[in-house]
């Protein structure tokens, strides 16, 4: 006899369809289906059965519980993306608590503010790395933070507060705790918070956004309709952070449609990853897609000019087919010939770096250049551009599966509303939108309009009601001139280039804009041997004179089109990059500006310290 209490009995007596409802259910409908792959300790990929991620959920939630985790706790996870990490969130919602991510790059004192804010006591760790910084949490004692639970099955514990997973899970438990999973799994409100997640604070220290589970839930039926095309033999590939409310609620809602979800540990994989899994769907930022270009274009100087000449033929093939299926026009019998030939030559080996079977590739988090949005279309890689917060729970807008507009970033899904208000800003009103910031009544109070969520971004709206972003407000630079710079209209500009690879522009104050480039090493080091240029070290390959001129004259035709006070007149190349560890860049590489301008005030200072004659590098 099947047992009563078992949770697919739950999961038919909850009242209310909170979120691990919805995705348990469809869990529960295909029990042999693989819900998720990963790679195993042999680096292979390896499935996971939907019936076997609700063995471990109900596994894991049975040890919350047992241990003391009580309905609407904060429990903390500060991890790498892996199978873990998914069915640690969902056990945590199941049991009526309240997950709170925290980005596997975080340092232990940034984990630390969120352990401090949230009231976390309990945590799951990823790999040692994760796991050396929460116990340094542990030994500052600042925080009520007593339980640490390791996804490392290999890690030493050691101290009695920290345990392996695998025996967090072995435990034996008592009856009445599978009642008490029960009631709390039936009982659950749509109101009650799912999950807080904390901002990655380009300016300020990071606010946690409180999502409720009737937030995640509306978020799926808006994207039930939107994505209606979807069948079941779609499957997704994780790599942006978990941690991050794009990918994670996108997984979600995979595993909600009954998709399989391959989840990889390590992003700098994702090239081999996307060869081996051949993904139809994957959610990415704007930085693949300009490192793909950037690379194609590269290889494309070395090509012979015939090859160059059927490769741009190819392109334009593309693009014009593209076209017709965007108006939903007939497609010419002649096109679909030339079609077929350009893909056999050019288009389907650019598809093949993704894997070659995708449908659809949801983008954002910054801007992504009409360039290349125009030459991935046309290649048939199908970037769906949208537009979303962590406080609307992702997505606002996306591109139309026909009709979109290059550009723009698309147009709201339905149930979601948006308007232009005070200083051009984007005004949302959904019911995806956050409850507020946790702990933080007035910031919460400051972005709110009403019903209507103030995103502190500047847009307009066309008559088609696409939406196009043209700055973030708090972003935005005043000379001492009194003009206006939006840096990352520039910046974009710059980075698209396959020479640069990341750019900070200063003018806020400053009497002409000036920026800190950093090269991309590998390409210039290269250029640098074709023009058989001798130098000991990257400060010596940057102070060349030919080197100067060579970025002088490439940043100068790329910023032709601006206006004079828009332009940079003094450029600092910089010898490293920007990054994470030294907390210039947010986990989803956005710049910190405070910081870097922080760690780069001498070369600033030179850069304003010499009278303005002409562009100098």
């Amino acid at each position: 006899m099947r047992e009563k209490t078992g949770i697919n009995h739950i999961i038919h007596q909850s009242v209310n369809q909170h979120t691990t409802v919805t995705i348990l259910n469809s869990l529960q409908a295909n029990p042999k289906r693989t819900g998720l792959a990963y790679i195993d300790e042999n680096g292979k990929w390896a499935d996971l059965s939907c019936s076997e991620i609700l063995k471990r959920i109900k596994q894991i939630a049975f040890a919350l519980i047992d241990h003391g985790v009580a309905p609407h706790e904060r429990v903390a996870i500060f991890a790498q993306n892996s199978m873990e990490w998914i069915l640690a969130d969902l056990a945590i919602m199941s049991v009526g608590a309240v997950t709170v991510p925290i980005y596997a790059t975080n340092t232990s004192k940034q984990a630390e503010y969120i352990i401090n804010d949230a009231g976390i006591k309990l945590i799951f760790t990823g790999s040692e790395e994760q796991l050396s910084k929460t116990r340094e949490v542990l030994d500052r004692k600042s925080t009520l933070l007593n339980t640490v639970v390791t996804f490392n099955n290999t890690a030493e514990t050691g101290e009695d507060s920290v345990i392996r997973l695998s025996d967090f899970m072995k435990k034996s438990f008592a009856p009445k705790i599978s009642t008490e999973f029960e009631t709390r799994f039936k009982n659950t409100d749509l109101n009650d918070l799912a999950t807080i997640i904390y901002t990655s604070g380009t300016t300020g220290e990071p606010k946690g956004v409180m999502l409720s589970h009737s937030n995640i839930v509306a978020a799926f039926e808006i994207h039930d309709k939107y994505l209606s095309f979807l069948t079941d033999e779609d499957h997704s590939l994780s790599f942006l952070p978990l941690s991050h409310v794009f990918e994670r609620t996108w997984s979600l809602y995979c595993m909600h449609r009954g998709l399989k979800v391959s989840v990889l540990h390590n992003p700098k994989d994702i090239l081999e990853a996307l060869q081996a899994v051949k993904p139809t769907l994957f959610c990415t930022v704007p930085r693949l897609y300009e490192k793909m270009y950037n690379e194609i274009l590269n290889r494309l100087e070395e090509a012979s000019a015939s090859k160059k000449k059927i490769f741009h033929w190819a392109i334009k093939q593309g693009r014009t087919y593209q076209e017709f299926l965007n108006r939903k026009a007939p497609l010419p019998f002649l096109l679909k010939i030339r079609k077929k030939l350009a893909d056999k030559l050019v288009l389907a080996k650019i598809r093949a770096v993704t894997g070659g079977q995708l449908k659809m590739t949801p983008t954002a988090g910054a801007p992504l250049s009409a360039e290349i949005q125009d030459f991935m279309i046309a290649a048939g890689i199908p970037i769906t551009i949208g537009y979303g917060l962590t406080e609307s729970t992702a997505t606002v807008t996306a591109f139309p599966r026909s009709n979109y507009k290059i550009g723009s970033v698309g147009t709201p899904l339905e149930g979601i509303e948006i308007k232009i208000g005070k200083d051009d800003e984007i005004l949302v009103k959904a019911p995806t939108i956050m409850q507020g910031y946790y702990n933080k009544e007035k910031e919460t109070a400051a972005v709110f309009e009403g019903e209507w969520f103030k995103t502190g971004d500047a847009g307009k709206i066309d008559k088609e009601g696409n939406l196009y972003i043209t700055d973030r407000i708090k972003d935005l630079m005043k000379t001492a001139g009194g003009k206006y710079i939006v840096p990352q209209q520039t910046e974009s500009l710059l980075t698209n280039d396959g020479f640069i690879e990341q750019v900070m522009l200063v003018a806020e104050g400053k009497p002409f804009v000036t920026a800190l480039v950093v090269p991309n090493f590998e390409a210039l080091q290269k250029y640098a041997s074709q023009m058989s240029l001798e130098y000991q070290n990257l400060g010596d390959l940057l102070n060349h004179n030919e080197i100067k001129a060579f970025f002088k004259e490439k940043i100068n035709l790329l910023q032709e089109e601006l206006a004079d006070f828009e332009k940079i007149k003094k450029v600092k190349l910089l010898t490293r990059e920007f990054s994470q560890e030294l907390e210039e860049l947010t986990p989803t590489l956005k710049i910190r500006r405070k910081i870097i301008l922080a760690h780069f005030e001498e070369a600033i200072k030179e850069l304003y310290a010499a009278k303005l004659a002409e562009f100098v590098v």
